[in-house]
Order: C-alpha cells, then sequence, then structure tokens
C-alpha cells in the first residue's frame, strides 16, 4: 500500500491528526522563507509526544549538512527531505540511509540529473519547478516524467509530489504506482493550517488508488 506523508505541519493538533487518518509520515519545513516554517525547537515540542510507527521528516533547503545532523538529533527527526541544490557528497555527509532528495523536474530531459545521487539516499521525491519558491506550489507535476524516473532508477523509492490533492492523488498512484505520495498546500485550509477533511480524503484515496492498481 502507498506510503503517505503529510508535509507543512505547524502544530500538535494537526500533526496528531494526519497520524489518526492513516498517514505514514510527518513533514516540518525548517526553511525560514517558506509560509509553513517552524521552528526546530516546535518541532522538537511536537515529535515527542507523537505515537510510535510515523517517520519524522525535517524539510530543509540549500542547508549546511553540519547544522542539518544537528537539528535532525535535536528535534528528533528520522530522515532529512534536501529540497534545494545539495550535491551528492552533501547528501552523502548527512547520511545515505536518512536523506530523501527531491528534484525539481522541468521536462524528461533533465531525469539524467539523478544519476550522480544513486546510491547516495534513501528515495528521490519528484516536485513541480518553479523558479520562485522551493515546493508547495500547488502545481501538478508531469506523471510522465515521474514514469520516466521509475524505469530509469527502479531500485529507488520514488515519491511522487507537486500539485496532488484529494481528488487527482487515486488517479496519481494508478497512473505511477509510486513508493509513496507527499502533499502539503493540497490539504490546507490556509499555509500552515490542515484542512481536516481533506486529510482524511487524501489518505484514503491514495491508499485505495495502489489496492485498484
Amino acid at each position: 500500500m502507498v506510503k503517505v506523508k503529510i508535509c507543512g505541519l505547524t502544530n500538535l493538533q494537526d500533526a496528531f491528526h494526519a497520524c489518526y487518518s492513516g498517514a505514514d509520515a510527518l513533514g516540518f519545513i525548517l526553511y525560514p522563507k517558506s509560509k509553513r516554517f517552524i521552528k526546530a525547537k516546535e518541532v522538537r515540542k511536537i515529535t515527542s509526544q507523537l505515537p510510535p510507527f510515523v517517520a519524522k521528516v525535517g524539510v530543509f533547503v540549500n542547508e549546511d549538512p553540519r547544522d542539518v545532523l544537528e537539528i535532525l538529533s535535536y528535534a528528533h527527526l528520522d530522515f532529512a527531505q534536501l529540497h534545494g541544490d545539495e550535491t551528492p557528497e552533501e547528501c552523502e555527509y548527512v547520511g545515505a540511509n536518512r536523506v530523501i532528495k527531491v528534484f525539481r523536474l522541468k521536462s524528461s530531459d533533465e531525469v539524467e540529473k539523478i544519476r550522480p545521487y544513486i546510491g547516495k539516499v534513501r528515495a528521490i521525491l519528484l516536485d513541480t519547478y518553479d523558479s520562485k519558491v522551493y515546493g508547495g506550489t500547488g502545481k501538478p507535476f508531469n506523471w510522465e516524467i515521474a514514469l520516466k524516473v521509475k524505469s530509469e532508477f527502479p531500485e529507488v523509492p520514488l515519491i511522487l509530489s507537486g500539485g496532488l490533492n484529494p481528488e487527482n492523488v487515486k488517479r496519481a498512484v494508478e497512473t505511477v504506482n509510486p513508493y509513496g505520495v507527499d502533499v502539503s498546500s493540497g490539504v490546507e485550509a490556509e499555509p500552515g493550517l490542515k484542512d481536516r477533511e481533506k486529510v482524511e480524503k487524501f489518505v484514503f484515496g491514495a491508499k485505495c488508488g495502489r489496492i485498484a492498481k
């Protein structure tokens, strides 16, 4: 069954609700320029109260790898989602077993950008390219590119993001058959605050999509 990550969480209530709605992972954005930014000390307060068996992911953009490791430890985070221009060497420094590397591909011609990271990251996440922001755009990712990535790099878990919402996630899972899906703006009432009905529908739609496949 496809894994579901609810990202851009900023408070304990939304985090708890995501857990009990069936989310497999929760994301906390530690990038100050994001509308969904949360400080490490606030993340620590939330993660220390969460139930077991849910992965906790810190989202970073061009952060010094040494600081990433320090924040992961301090905030009780399991994985680092690196959303910027991090090199394969920087990913490896943080730890190949705990890095989710994000690729914002504009076309299928850019798929080869992923190759140097193979073996240096735990999973790859595909998100929509936008020159102004790193993620959370709400714009759909091209699923044909995702299929090409799966074909080229079948050994690496693929997480699909970009413009997913309760209305299209089932079709995305049926089409791409990814390891996981990641959503932020698609289940929000406003940036940083989740719409609980949308969260529930998204998780249900994602997991039913894999069943239908």
